[in-house]
């Protein structure tokens, strides 16, 4: 098994952290300094999207992913705060397309046309088939151990697939909206302005954010650990 030199998940879980508030803060500070803050009409209900869709699948989603590989003791409780967390972000990220919904039908914009909304989609998809599939076979162990073990690679690829979506998904939102500013906004935002260099920075933190997290998922918590076989305990 590989060790990578002595490095644990409790060595990368505070990087991890410290990565998820900062990346929080930016995202709070564009869109609520840069973008005029939050509100249920005109661009008030919008800069509510990317924050919550924010908070949902890339803060709170990084956090479930780590927090189960650092929570000692009982098994129950490590699925129980990984399921738990992974559903508030469920719930917010459909809260945070119901205010894009409700923002581009004000204006006559249409809905779901692009790329980054596509992604999207298949975004929650992923997540609700995940979340089902978890509650389902390996807390409530409806299915046999034996079959268990046949899901519980794949519940661990959709999951770093369904992380790695978000990502991406997040990484193309914040570029079409930058887009948009540049060709669109009057006055057009200009490329090297503080708001763009900002967004740039949200984009780069999400990337290592992201990094770190899969890598924490991905390494055992020490020497003799089972891996995701608890899972099936």
């Amino acid at each position: 098994m590989a060790t990578y030199s002595g490095v644990t998940p409790r060595h990368l879980a505070p990087l991890v952290h410290l990565l998820g508030i900062v990346s929080m803060v930016l995202m709070a500070l564009w869109t609520k300094c840069f973008r005029g803050g939050y509100g249920l009409s005109g661009s008030g209900v919008f800069n509510l999207h990317p924050l919550i869709m924010f908070a949902g699948f890339i803060f709170l989603s990084s956090e479930a992913i780590v927090t189960y590989k650092i929570l000692s003791g009982d098994k129950k409780l490590q699925k129980r705060v990984h399921m738990i967390v992974q559903g508030v972000a469920i719930f917010l990220a459909v809260l945070g397309v119901t205010f894009a919904y409700k923002f581009h039908l004000d204006i006559g914009i249409q809905n779901f046309y692009s790329l980054h909304s596509w992604l999207g989609l298949i975004t929650i998809t992923l997540y609700l088939f995940q979340w089902i599939l978890g509650f389902m076979a390996f807390w409530q162990q409806s299915v046999a151990k034996v079959k268990r073990a046949e899901l519980l690679p794949w519940h661990v690829f959709l999951g770093l697939a369904a992380y790695a979506t978000a990502l991406a998904t997040a990484e193309l939102g914040l570029l079409e909206k930058v887009t948009f500013l540049e060709k669109s906004e009057s006055p057009p935002l200009r490329i090297w302005s503080g708001e763009a260099m900002l967004v740039n920075i949200i984009g780069i933190v999400i990337f290592l954010l992201g990094a770190f997290v899969v890598l924490t998922s991905l390494i055992p918590r020490s020497r003799k650990d089972k891996g995701y076989r608890d899972l099936l305990e």
